[in-house]
């Protein structure tokens, strides 16, 4: 089956964007995946297909209305659909590397994509959106989110990367960040590939790398070392646990 991705956006023309090239391009025109759009102006109420409206209680800014979303939410279920909802939300939980694998070995995602000051709360809930963020800052929409989101999950269908082992070795596939990369010019500006990458033995490469993993991960990332008692080293001097960022 397909993994079929759906962003519900007052842009549809935001769509594909990045995802129209590279990987996720390539993949698309494979049909290794599919996206589509649905313009939620289309379940507007009146002539000037408004979405939005006035905060109740008072405060800047418009709120997309349950019922408008709720209708086009209603659209795409009503197929049979059992894609899980996801709303791209700052107020969301954060996103994390095995939050994406779990979406990627699902059918797929049916994505909203807020604007103006947010989403009226009853559709949330009323149809059972689950809220993700991508870190502790704000957009001024969901549409780039859900791009960030889909290509996520994209690169990890099977066909999508020429090397699926490659995968296991980037940053939070194992609980740490990635270790650096060099190639050629062996010198450049002063600056030299560091000569245990030049040894040929691999054992010390593997060591080599694992070092500067956990060295990266200490410097810029300890909250991952200390996430919880599932991300202690392993015997490969790797890690059990995963953890990503977070956005809107």
């Amino acid at each position: 089956m397909t993994w079929r991705a759906t962003a519900l956006t007052i842009f549809p023309d935001m769509f594909p964007g990045p995802l129209g090239h590279a990987l996720s391009g390539k993949a698309l025109e494979q049909r290794l995946w599919s996206l589509d759009t649905v313009d939620l102006r289309d379940f507007a109420l009146d002539r000037h297909r408004s979405v939005d409206d006035t905060p109740f209680g008072g405060g800047a800014g418009m709120v997309m209305r349950a019922d408008i979303v709720g209708r086009a939410v209603d659209a795409v279920l009503e197929r049979g659909d059992d894609r899980p909802l996801v709303y791209l939300t700052p107020r969301g939980r954060p996103l994390d590397q095995e939050t994406v694998e779990a979406l990627a070995a699902g059918p797929g995602i049916v994505a909203l994509c807020g604007r103006y000051e947010g989403v009226d709360q009853r559709v949330i809930e009323g149809r059972g959106f689950r809220e993700i963020s991508l870190g502790d800052f704000v957009l001024s929409g969901g549409e780039l989110a859900a791009m960030t989101l889909f290509d996520a999950c994209v690169r990890l269908l099977p066909g999508v990367v020429g090397r699926p082992d490659s995968l296991a070795e980037e940053s939070f596939s194992a609980g740490l960040l990635e270790y650096p990369h060099y190639t050629r010019p062996q010198f450049w500006e002063g600056r030299e590939v560091p000569r245990v990458l030049l040894s040929g033995h691999h054992a010390r490469i593997d060591a080599w790398r694992r070092e500067r993993a956990l060295e990266a991960t200490r410097e810029r990332r300890p909250d991952l070392l200390n996430a919880s008692p599932a991300t202690c080293p392993t015997g490969d001097g790797r890690r059990s646990g995963t953890a990503g960022m977070r956005t809107s």
